[in-house]
Formats: structure tokens, C-alpha cells, sequence
């Protein structure tokens, strides 16, 4: 069964598209008596394709209903589909008739024509708004346009040219007005000081772009009902390797198989010169390097003569393999996370398992892994493989295992600056905290806290402080020209160490 064409776009309805983006333009210049008569003839033009369309619709669905008849088993996924579409685009094609003549009749009221063809208020600027916007019915108008988009994309499955079609022709984005750099929604955009005659005509023309999808939809899925039909017109040897990357120590495996096999008839495969007892060729991966393979598949024909298909491919020997980085340094630390990319040539990081002896190994995807030493002294890193049903180890390596370095201490002020003593004034100070870090360039990164300090000043008592704060009943004995001393100041880290971080020295302003 050969598959349909696609119905194109016709040049009737190109010229309708023209015509209607003409006249919309126009429509920012001046609402006169001949653009409002222009919308008209677009609007009966519209009308015009959109009764060919139904009229294409309907032989589509009678043949679709055909082929169903004819093998039901086969047609009824896709017919099932083609129905749901006819069911959607009905309902807004009727909920857009609908609210054309309901914007009509708030316009002409009494002398409203029940089919919104012949329109006498066709400039007014009020209906439209009033009931698309007021009343809200815009926005209606705007989910159902957006769900039936969305099911016209996900029925054209596997065609992304038609997908961002349909995206573009039920576009429902903000618009944006260049003048200003204006954004208005979608139904502002399209009914806000509006004449009744131009809305009408684009309404019209959503009803005909519904009509115009459904034929290009309904058509694609008719011609999804043979996609799994296959033709034969070639014959040729192909090799189905399971993977072109080998490890030494591993075997090469693969399939030698003609792309359209006769299973009346057992071919001969010959690889290197040798013959195979069947169409599995295997040999051991002994020597790195790269390597081919060549070969044919004979097989005799009906006319009892001998077809030869000859075949070449190639493979990859290696050595087992990883490669490891450490992301922050070149040791690892205790009480922080280490940052590792693990990764090994030919191999998926899924397939790939990271342990370490003395530490625990956290994977972040992607090949990224956390590492967290337990004990001080030494860690190996072992890297391992998942090549078809077997594990192999990859390689790996040994890491000095270090406690964090001593951070620096800083006096924190009120506003976040940092200092490490020299002059500062009584306002700084008041309200400071001491604080502990490696700074930002620091090639590592930990949390420390400062949990004591003693403050010191020539002529008064020493204060023993518990925390980071600075004791402010101490600061207020302070005079200018005094040396505050900042001493024994002890930090602990996420190692849960203690640590002496010296003294700092300032010199009161």
C-alpha cells in the first residue's frame, strides 16, 4: 500500500492569508468603509475554502473507512485517532461559530444575522472587547485553541516540520507592539478596539485553519496505516557488531546478516578468508589497536546461480582504562565533599561503578560523584565497567588523604566587611562578629565557626568570649589610640576539629 501525500497549501488559500494580513495592517491607519467592506470579501472567500475543505474532509474520512473495512486489524489504531480529531475540531469549529454570532448580536442585537455573514455594525469597536474580554470568553477561546494545537502536535508524532506548523498557526503568545515594547495578551491583542467585521474575519479564518489541519492530520495518519509495510528493492551484507569498542582480555562479537533474508535459504558467511559455521563471528581481543574485519555472504538465487554480498567493518582494541579528575585538588579531605568526573572510553556513565576503599563514593549523574574520606592516611579509588553481562575493572587510583588546612580569622562588621585587624572605629566594632573561612579564591571551600576567643587591651581585663560576637560591655571600656588584641581565637570546621587561629591586632580610631 503506497503511502497518500499531503494535502499543500493551495493558492486560493495563500491568497486569502495575504489578503487577510493586508487588511489587518490596515486597520492601524483607518477604519474606513472600503477596509471594512475588504474584511467582508475576506470573510466569504474564507467561507468558500473552508466548504471545499469540509467537502476533501469528508472523501478522507469515506476512504479512511474504506481501508478500515478492508483490514481492521491494521487500521483501527489510526482510524480511532483520525475520529478523535474530527470529534475536536467540530467542537471548536463550533465553539468559534458560536462566538462569532454572539459577538454579532451584541452588536446588531435584534437584527443580529444567526450566521454572522451580514453584519450592520460592522465597525463597531465595543462587541468584541465587551465579550471577549469583559465577559471573559476570550480566554475560553484561548484554552480550547491551545488544547486542540496540543493534540495536533501529539498526533503528528515523528513529523516535527508539521508539529511547528500546527504550533504556529494556533499561536496564542502575548503580543508584543514594537512601538512601545508593548505586551498584551492574546485575547487583548485580537479583540481590544476591534471592529466587529475584522474580528468575524479572523474568527473565520481560525475555523478555516481548523478545517485546512484536520485534512493535513487526518491524511498523515492515513498514510500511518502501510509506514510498516516494507519493500524490498536491495539486498546487501551487513555487519551488526555489539560494540566496535573492545577491552583487551574482552571478545568482539558480532552479527553478519543480509538486510533482507530469504528463511527458506541458509547463506554462507566467509570473514577473513574463513568460513563460519553460522552468522556469529567472534575472535579474542589480544593486541591494542585498531582492527577490520572484511568478508561476503554467498547465497544462491532461484535461478540457481550464486549471489555474492561482499561486507567490511572495524573495531576498536583497548586497554582497560578511566580517567579521573579531581574537580577542587589533588588530594582529598576529610569533613568536606570531594568533587570527582569519573569516566571511561566507551562506556556510558550509567554503565560505570565508582568504590572507595576507606571512604564513601556518592554519584550525582552525568559522571559526577561525591567522595567523603572516612580515616586519615590513604584511599584508593577502583573504577569499574558493565560491558554487555560482565563487570571489569576500568583502573583507579591512590589519594593522600589530608585533615582541612587552618583557616584565616576575620573581623566581620555589621555592614559584611571583612578585616584582619588594623585601624577601625568604635562603630565598626560595635555589632561585629568574628568569623572564619578560606576566603573566595581559596581553591577548597568549608563552613567554619568561630566557638571562642579572648579580647585583650592594655589596662582592663581580659574577657574570655564564648561565640562569635564581641562583648559589647568590653568595647564600651575602650578608648581611641587603644590596641584592641583579638587572641586564642578557636574555630571548628565539618571535620568537627578544633583549631588555634592566632590573634588579630586593631588599632582603635
Amino acid at each position: 500500500m503506497s503511502g497518500a501525500k499531503n494535502c499543500p497549501e493551495t493558492t486560493r488559500q495563500k491568497m486569502i492569508g495575504m489578503m487577510y494580513l493586508v487588511l489587518t495592517a490596515m486597520l492601524a491607519l483607518n477604519v474606513s468603509n472600503e477596509i471594512l467592506n475588504g474584511f467582508t470579501m475576506v470573510d466569504n472567500s474564507l467561507h468558500s475554502s473552508i466548504e471545499s475543505a469540509e467537502m476533501r474532509n469528508e472523501g478522507l474520512y469515506q476512504d479512511f473507512q474504506d481501508l478500515y473495512d478492508k483490514n481492521p486489524v491494521k487500521v483501527k489504531e489510526w482510524l480511532d485517532k483520525a475520529k478523535q480529531v474530527k470529534t475536536q475540531s467540530d467542537e471548536l469549529y463550533n465553539f468559534i461559530e458560536k462566538f462569532k454570532v454572539d459577538i454579532v448580536k451584541l452588536a446588531d442585537k435584534d437584527k443580529a444575522d444567526p450566521k454572522a455573514r451580514d453584519i450592520e455594525a460592522r465597525d463597531n469597536l465595543d462587541a468584541p472587547g465587551q465579550y471577549a474580554i469583559l465577559e471573559g470568553n476570550g480566554k475560553v477561546l484561548k484554552r480550547k485553541i491551545e488544547a486542540y494545537r496540543d493534540l495536533l502536535v501529539k498526533e503528528s508524532y515523528g513529523n516535527e516540520r508539521k508539529q511547528k506548523m500546527y504550533s504556529e498557526i494556533f499561536n496564542t503568545r502575548p503580543a508584543r507592539y514594537s512601538k512601545d515594547g508593548e505586551v498584551k495578551p492574546w485575547e487583548i491583542s485580537m479583540f481590544e478596539m476591534m471592529p466587529v467585521s475584522a474580528v468575524v474575519a479572523m474568527l473565520t479564518k481560525y475555523q478555516n485553519d481548523v478545517r485546512a489541519s484536520e485534512a493535513e492530520v487526518v491524511q498523515f495518519l492515513k498514510s500511518q496505516t502501510d509506514v510498516a509495510d516494507f519493500r524490498v528493492n536491495k539486498i546487501e551484507a551487513i555487519v551488526v557488531p555489539n560494540s566496535k569498542m573492545v577491552f583487551r582480555g574482552d571478545k568482539y562479537s558480532a552479527q553478519i546478516v543480509l538486510a533482507a533474508v530469504d528463511t527458506t535459504k541458509v547463506p554462507e558467511v566467509f570473514v577473513n578468508g574463513g568460513r563460519l559455521s553460522g552468522n556469529l563471528y567472534e575472535v579474542g581481543a589480544s593486541a591494542v589497536g585498531p582492527k577490520k574485519i572484511s568478508g561476503e555472504i554467498r547465497m544462491a538465487g532461484n535461478d540457481g546461480n550464486v549471489n555474492v554480498f561482499p561486507f567490511a567493518s572495524d573495531y576498536m582494541v583497548m586497554e582497560p582504562s578511566a580517567t579521573i579528575s579531581n574537580e577542587d585538588l589533588n588530594v582529598v579531605y576529610r569533613g568536606i565533599d570531594n568533587n570527582f568526573s569519573i569516566s571511561v572510553a566507551g562506556i556510558a556513565p550509567e554503565n560505570i561503578t565508582v568504590n572507595a576503599s576507606g571512604g564513601s563514593v556518592r554519584p550525582r549523574g552525568h559522571g559526577k560523584y561525591t567522595i567523603n574520606p572516612g580515616a586519615d592516611s590513604e584511599m584508593r579509588i577502583s573504577v569499574y565497567g558493565k560491558i554487555g553481562n560482565k563487570t571489569m575493572p576500568m583502573g583507579g587510583g591512590l589519594y593522600r588523604v589530608k585533615r582541612l588546612p587552618k583557616p584565616t580569622a576575620y573581623i566581620q562588621t555589621h555592614g559584611g566587611d571583612l578585616a584582619q585587624g588594623g585601624a577601625m572605629t568604635m562603630d565598626q566594632l560595635r555589632g561585629s562578629v568574628m568569623v572564619a573561612s578560606y576566603g573566595q579564591d581559596a581553591l577548597i571551600q568549608a563552613k567554619f565557626r568561630v566557638v571562642s576567643f579572648t579580647m585583650l587591651v592594655d589596662g582592663i581585663a581580659p574577657q574570655q568570649v564564648n561565640g562569635t560576637s564581641l562583648n559589647p560591655g568590653f568595647l564600651s571600656k575602650l578608648t581611641k589610640g587603644k590596641n584592641l588584641i583579638l587572641s586564642s581565637i578557636v574555630a571548628v570546621g565539618p571535620d568537627g576539629v578544633n583549631q588555634n587561629l592566632g590573634a588579630i591586632v586593631v588599632r582603635l580610631l
